[in-house]
């Protein structure tokens, strides 16, 4: 360990959301980096990173908050503002720019000395306009219809050109972690969805649709893919897809989750998830109250997950969404988890934190 101060600065932008408590964990107890985890609201989970307090869409506040931070090596941007409705909020004008909008703020105000990270999605591959091409890969042509982030990697490439830093843009599916009203955490959703099950006696029925084939990507794991690219010169101005490594069709997985919550598999109910779990929020906080839990409405837990959930689990009709990893293994990254462990692991921890019960 080296007794010189960090020279390596890093700011994650969106520290509170999956992709950023991911990142945070990717660097933590690393004494060579000196790590700023910038949000809008307070942090709710321990890390050794400073937390900065930012509104991103007021680009006057921006300036004020970020003038006084000093220069960043590496920058993480993983900010996402997300309509009341989720789902048609991703094709919605305003919503473009909004996030358009936090990005040029934050550049306009600080940029890196060397690198910077953008996150996508399959959105990259017109996944919420229709079916997409499977599998997925990053030399697509960009597919036409709304989407913010075209005009974000295009913003991230001409500052970047300007400047002389480098980039990475990286494109996982289906997030899951521990973060807590992420309005896209399928962990805490099928969580609550379970425990609530379960308190009602019935076994882990499953409310999605027909089967199709998808994958999903660890938060963890996508912060070592931040850190592992942003340290990598060959991999200048690229895009890589960052999934676990396997494929996911929930049925298959079904079981193993019941495990985790010590249930009985039940049979294919499908049903919205959006329209039920509201109305059974009051034996969310009997178990809370049953089992010491942490004090969080079912609200604060899943927000607008619900919405992602009936998306996910195809309950209006799925799609095999499919990416090739095959140019981030080629580069070196060839971390990967198989997406039951994935599952187990998180559970266990939310279960370890209070936050789920046992």
């Amino acid at each position: 360990m080296s007794n010189l101060l960090p020279y390596q600065r890093l700011l994650v932008v969106g520290a509170r959301g999956l992709v950023g408590q991911g990142v945070l964990s990717a660097f933590e107890g690393d004494a060579d980096w000196s790590v700023t985890a910038l949000s809008r609201r307070p942090l709710d989970f321990p890390t050794e990173a400073t937390h900065v307090a930012v509104d991103l869409t007021d680009r006057i506040q921006t300036f004020e908050t970020l003038s006084f931070l000093g220069t960043y090596t590496h920058i993480v941007f993983a900010a996402l503002h997300e309509k009341e409705d989720l789902i048609a909020g991703w094709r919605d004008a305003e919503q473009i720019e909004t996030n358009v909008g936090m990005l040029r703020n934050l550049l306009d105000a600080l940029e890196p000395s060397e690198h910077l990270t953008l996150l996508q999605g399959t959105k990259a591959y017109g996944a919420h306009l229709g079916p997409m091409v499977n599998p997925g890969k990053e030399w697509h042509d960009r597919p036409p219809g709304p989407n913010f982030y075209w005009p974000q990697e295009d913003l991230v490439r001409d500052r970047a050109n300007a400047s002389g830093w480098r980039y990475t843009v990286l494109r996982p599916q289906i997030v899951c972690g521990l973060a807590l009203g992420s309005p896209m955490n399928m962990t805490l959703a099928i969580g609550v969805f379970a425990a609530v099950s379960k308190a009602m006696g019935q076994p882990l029925h499953f409310p999605g649709g027909d089967a199709f084939v998808t994958q999903a990507t660890d938060a963890s794991l996508l912060g070592r893919a931040v850190r592992w690219f942003g340290a990598q010169s060959g991999s200048d101005n690229e895009t890589y897809n960052i999934t676990n490594g396997d494929e996911l069709i929930w049925r298959s997985v079904w079981p193993s989750i019941a495990e985790s919550f010590e249930m009985e598999v039940g049979d294919d109910r499908p049903i919205s998830l959006v329209e039920k779990m509201p109305d059974v929020a009051s034996i969310w906080d009997e178990l809370v109250r049953r089992h010491g839990l942490k004090p969080y409405s079912m609200d604060q837990l899943v927000g607008k997950s619900w919405q992602f959930a009936d998306a996910v689990f195809g309950l209006r009709g799925g799609q095999d969404t499919l990416l090739s990893t095959i140019k981030a293994r080629k580069h070196g990254f060839v971390d990967c988890i198989d997406t039951e462990d994935m599952f187990r692991n998180q559970f266990a921890a939310l279960q370890s934190a209070r936050i789920l019960p046992i």
